[in-house]
């Protein structure tokens, strides 16, 4: 019985290590950093995302913090480079299946829901002057974005099968980003009246009347 015992108490304590080795495993500082930022914009906005903020947030001296982001611009592009890589991430992996009028509109909705639970950050990512942002045409036509190129080449692909009259797909898309992104700082400002599910099904009808301006 001892013998059982101890086994059985050997297999727990290996388990207890495995999970403790899982989830208490230390991030890389850079993560950590970019993790502590989003926390500041989150709940105090962007004002309150400075090196000297961050730093006590890591517990670490500003003078460290600097030997992974040389100022606060470039910590402000990281951050919102990471909320990019995160939204492109959810519109890869998530199913979005149908015509592709209801692709746009799920992938749409992806940004919509990015936006309400973060939305000092989809206002950095999106309408904050810096110097890291992204510009219209160059950046988008080179496929610099990796959100804006799915939207875009699901365009191109109702461009090709005839769906979609012929136009130029980046301008389509571009113009769909201006709706989309209109729309939701609006509400956001809270210039639009309406409980979270009436101002998502008039976003959803938005966008399908100006998809039906395209279509043949």
């Amino acid at each position: 019985m001892p013998y059982v015992f101890s086994r059985h108490f050997h297999l727990l304590a290996l388990n207890v290590s495995h999970v403790y080795s899982v989830y208490m495993t230390e991030l890389p500082m850079p993560q950590k950093i970019i993790q502590a930022a989003n926390r500041l914009l989150k709940s105090q906005g962007i004002d309150a995302v400075t090196m000297r903020g961050v730093a006590e947030l890591v517990s670490v001296t500003p003078m460290a913090l600097y030997r992974h982001y040389s100022d606060r611009a470039v910590l402000l592009n990281a951050l919102a480079d990471d909320g990019f890589l995160r939204l492109s991430a959810l519109l890869k992996n998530k199913r979005i299946t149908g015509t592709l009028e209801n692709r746009l509109i799920k992938m749409a909705e992806i940004y919509l829901d990015l936006s309400l639970e973060n939305p000092k950050l989809f206002e950095l990512m999106f309408l904050t002057k810096r110097k890291g942002a992204r510009v219209y045409p160059r950046d988008f036509k080179a496929r610099s974005s990796p959100t804006a190129t799915l939207v875009a080449d699901a365009l191109a692909e109702g461009m090709a099968s005839g769906e979609f009259k012929k136009d130029d797909h980046w301008e389509i898309c571009f113009e769909l980003g201006a709706l989309t992104h209109g729309l939701i700082m609006l509400y956001i400002g809270e210039r639009i009246e309406m409980s979270a599910s009436e101002f998502r099904a008039l976003y959803r009808r938005s966008i399908r009347r100006h998809i039906h301006g395209i279509q043949k």
